[in-house]
């Protein structure tokens, strides 16, 4: 069944809806996802490996938790719903980073970026992820340019540190 998201302005106003396979087709409809870094009290950042089933970015370590926000859900919920589905985490307290907007060949999306430290348990949902793993910031920034990351991650990092 295809996902129904909010389309969006840039404010983040709703502006209408359309299908996921509408959104991802090369049209360029805004819509909203959430990113949430995950940290440790060593300063290490958490990634996930997307999926090769993914339809955007398959098998690339990507941000710590990402996902859409769905039709009608708000950001606080989209946040909270896909670190429990992607990584098991039911308890965190997010940070506001900021919201802009990150545009591919495919799509155009709201990002609404948080981070929070953590050091609980991590499930991971291997049906959205093929894996995870703590990385120093010194290995990520090694490893920027290298095509083994998303581009919306790489972009995005550079405001992390």
């Amino acid at each position: 069944m295809d996902e129904v998201f909010p389309l969006v302005n840039k404010n983040g106003q709703v502006i209408g809806r359309a299908l996921r396979s509408e959104c991802h087709n090369g049209s360029k409809l805004l819509h909203p996802v959430i990113h949430l870094h995950i940290f440790n009290n060593k300063g290490e950042l958490f990634l996930q490996k997307r999926s090769e089933k993914k339809d955007i970015q398959p098998g690339k370590w990507d941000t710590s938790v990402g996902g859409h926000i769905d039709f009608g859900e708000s950001v606080e919920n989209a946040l909270k719903r896909e670190a429990r589905e992607e990584l098991g985490i039911i308890r965190f307290d997010p940070v506001f980073l900021r919201k802009y907007v990150f545009e591919s060949e495919v799509e155009k999306e709201l990002v609404y970026s948080y981070k929070t430290t953590y050091e609980g348990d991590i499930r991971i949902d291997e049906s959205e992820v093929t894996e995870g793993q703590f990385w120093t910031m010194e290995k990520i920034k090694d490893s920027i340019g290298t095509g083994i990351f998303t581009p919306n991650f790489e972009d995005e990092f550079i405001h992390l540190i």
